[in-house]
């Protein structure tokens, strides 16, 4: 089954994208290789999150295990989140979070999502202000309820409605 077809929001040449790509994947001391600079490259350019399948029929030359392990190696450097979905479907997105070089691994994904309810579209909600102080709100309430003594390392808030197109 085919999904829908991914528009890109890239206001750069292709070859100025793709130098960013490439960047980033060495300030994250990562190798660069052609498939992660694909895969990097496209979901910075991608406005809302994207599921394997989504990624795999953009980039159809990627067998899904290579797309795979692309995607856990740019995960697990920080450059990329991955979303669970209550549909089960894990979709990745770069967000808008700087990213630094001693980022803690599965610590960079801090803020809120929103997921419409007719497209399935799901977008970062990476507002700094609003995420910063969401953030502390959620941590407060841990600490002050019977959680005491938790530690979390990731913060997962979902939105549901429906998105600017699907409202219309």
């Amino acid at each position: 089954m085919k999904t829908s077809s991914i528009s890109l929001i890239s206001t750069e040449t292709p070859e100025l994208s793709h130098q960013r790509a490439g960047n980033l994947l060495r300030q994250a001391q990562v190798r660069v290789t052609d498939v992660r600079l694909k895969v990097l490259d496209m979901l910075l350019e991608t406005p809302s999150a994207l599921s394997h399948l989504e990624i795999q029929d953009a980039l159809p030359e990627l067998d899904r295990v290579t797309l795979y392990r692309a995607l856990d190696c740019l995960t697990d450097a920080g450059l990329v989140h991955k979303i669970t979905g209550d549909d089960r479907v894990f979709r990745y997105s770069t967000g808008n979070e700087p990213q630094t070089n001693n980022a803690v691994r599965g610590v960079q994904h801090q803020h809120a999502h929103f997921k419409c309810s007719l497209c399935a579209k799901i977008f970062c909600l990476d507002e700094e202000q609003s995420a910063s102080s969401l953030k502390e709100q959620l941590l407060d309430t841990l600490q002050t309820t019977q959680a005491k003594g938790f530690k979390n390392h990731d913060i997962e808030l979902t939105i549901k409605g429906w998105c600017a197109d699907c409202s219309k």
